[in-house]
This record gives C-alpha cells, sequence and structure tokens, in this order.
C-alpha cells in the first residue's frame, strides 16, 4: 500500500480485479471507492497533489462505502 506525504490523503490501495480503490485519509478513516479504472488509480499515484486529484477525479464520481 502506497503511504503518501499529503495533508489529506495517508495512503490507497487498489485492487485489479474489483476496480476497488481504498484510500485513507489523513483522519484514519477508510472508504472504498467502486468501479474505479486504473488509471484513475495511477493518476493519483502520479499527482503532485493527491488531495487535489481526488476532488477532481474521484470525489462524488464513483460510489464507496
Amino acid at each position: 500500500m502506497p503511504y503518501f506525504s499529503s495533508s489529506a490523503i495517508r495512503a490507497a490501495e487498489y485492487n485489479p480485479t474489483s476496480l476497488t480503490l481504498a484510500i485513507t485519509f489523513t483522519s484514519g478513516r477508510t472508504y472504498d471507492y467502486y468501479g474505479v479504472p486504473q488509471y484513475i488509480y495511477n493518476g493519483l499515484l502520479a499527482a503532485g497533489s493527491k488531495g487535489e486529484y481526488f476532488n477532481d477525479n474521484i470525489r462524488d464520481q464513483y460510489g464507496y462505502r
């Protein structure tokens, strides 16, 4: 699981079989996002600002639990 030095996101883990992206925020809460394509996860890994990328490309785009 990649860990980030981000003010918003602590870590993210991706399961390509189920297309599930688990994001752990700095608050300690983890949310599973469903139906996330691999390229979105790759974009998160490459993003200079993890929080901005999350807000622009993941938040309100995919179902979560």
